[in-house]
């Protein structure tokens, strides 16, 4: 059985973090949590700052219905608490890294700025296959996480059986396990499934607002995919160079250097 970190971006107090390590625990594997303190939507990939001799805040935490898991409420976004697990702060280093459940889809270009699939990219960085789960969700109180959970206990064996540095970005429609449609590969949409605005509250004062994006997208992107009622799964890579063509040496001329 493997050893595996549970993280999230919502915090360690979140409902879909503990329904997660509840099931993966309840397979035999070995599990500790290890999440944000406090609320780190949007983060990425971010560990926040590091140098020499900054402290980091760490508080242990127990949960009722998983109190044989051992619990880490971090000071700092989830890929530093991945960060700090490969450092061996919580124990023996993991083998697998589990990110979510996140209530809410993470799809489309957006998710470059999620940092429920951050974890599981910082993971990849540091030579970890990992699994970002989000769940298509109405509210909090009418989620359905043993659906999830159910992907996750079942994508397990094929996490561990895959390449090192496998990342995957798992989306999951809001409805029980018997009434999704299949699993499919998909791409990366144009837009997820929500549109941001700012408006001017008063002078210095913005205020984010969120509403339903009403477009048409390719049938095989993350988000339509979702909304069909298939699990939507999407393989990603941590930052690496691509070939830049000419950019280098018009770069070189502009310069004036060779």
């Amino acid at each position: 059985m493997a050893r595996i970190l549970i993280t999230n971006d919502d915090g360690i107090d979140a409902p879909g973090i503990s329904a997660l390590a509840h099931a993966v625990a309840d397979l035999g594997h070995d599990v500790v949590m290890a999440a944000p303190l406090h609320e780190s939507s949007g983060s990425g990939a971010a560990i926040g700052y590091l140098s020499h001799g900054v402290d980091i805040r760490v508080e242990a935490r127990r949960f009722e219905t998983i109190d044989h898991i051992p619990a880490f409420g971090v000071e700092g976004p989830p890929a530093r608490c991945v960060f700090l697990a490969f450092l061996g702060a919580f124990g023996d280093k993991p083998d697998l890294v589990l990110s979510g459940v996140n209530p809410g889809l993470n799809t489309g270009r957006g998710l470059l700025h999620s940092g429920t699939v951050g974890a599981v990219l910082a993971a990849a960085d540091f030579g970890i296959s990992g699994m970002a789960l989000s769940l298509d969700i109405t509210t909090l109180e009418s989620a359905r996480w043993a659906t999830a959970t159910e992907v996750a206990r079942r994508a397990l064996p094929v996490l561990e059986a895959a390449p090192r540095k496998t990342a995957l970005n798992v989306n999951i429609p809001d409805l029980a396990y018997d009434q999704l449609l299949g699993v499919r590969q998909a791409r990366i949409s144009a837009f997820g499934p929500s549109s941001t605005s700012v408006v001017e509250v008063e002078p210095g004062l913005l205020r984010v607002v969120v509403t339903p994006r009403e477009v048409t997208l390719k049938p095989d992107t993350d988000t339509a995919l979702v909304a069909d009622g298939y699990v939507a799964i999407t393989s990603l890579v941590s930052p690496r160079a691509v070939d830049p063509g000419e950019t280098p040496t018009l770069l070189a001329g502009a310069l004036g250097l060779s």
